[in-house]
């Protein structure tokens, strides 16, 4: 999570979703090390982006 959110800055939406992209993190991370997880670290940086926005009140 960046820095200045905490867990009352998301959503219950946001957190459900970035419940699942952790979950599904951990999934493939039991696949093995080359396992491309990269987009679902993006998705996670999109919310995590959104939510800052709307935390500091910016568009």
């Amino acid at each position: 999570m960046a820095d200045d959110l905490k867990l009352s800055d998301f959503t219950g939406g946001e957190k459900f979703h970035l419940a699942l992209l952790h979950t599904r993190m951990a999934k493939r991370g039991l696949a093995g090390p080359t396992v491309y997880i990269d987009d679902l670290k993006n998705k996670v940086k999109r919310i995590e982006k959104r939510a800052l926005k709307r935390k500091n009140g910016t568009k």
